[in-house]
């Protein structure tokens, strides 16, 4: 079975920028590296590369995460998501580049990743939130 490229939804951005909001503070986030969901039959794949800032005051490596998720379209388990956030390593905000870089390698070098700012990603997750939280 192949794997097809499709542009990123944004339930699946909205679900995954939660996520991430929920591993890391979210004054945290220096960077998001969104790339496009991966649809291998019933399965929609994501990754992101996310760069945060230190907990410790005066650091310049930042920590960065990568965030997974698997969520079922379609079948008898449609619907289920999965999701994890793991940091990887501590390293200069450059560093990240090289990262993302390598996951692009990974995935195809055609696919191009989307950069999110810190201020960005928190005024998405923001937005995420009233969206989904109950009046």
């Amino acid at each position: 079975m192949t794997q097809q490229t499709i542009p990123l939804a944004s339930d699946a951005r909205e679900r995954l920028l939660l996520a991430i909001a929920d591993a890391v503070a979210p004054e945290r986030l220096a960077e998001v590296h969104l790339f496009p969901p991966m649809r291998q039959g019933p399965l929609e794949t994501g990754v992101a590369v996310v760069a945060a800032e230190p907990l410790v005051a005066g650091r310049e490596r930042h920590v960065v995460f990568t965030a997974r998720y698997r969520w079922t379209r379609k079948g008898p388990e449609r619907g289920k998501w999965e999701c994890e956030v793991v940091a990887e390593a501590d390293a200069p905000l450059v560093t990240v580049e090289a990262v993302v870089r390598g996951v692009q390698q990974r995935l195809g070098d055609e696919v191009q990743p989307e950069r999110v700012s810190g201020d960005d990603a928190r005024a998405r997750i923001s937005d995420a939130r009233c969206r989904t939280t109950p009046q």
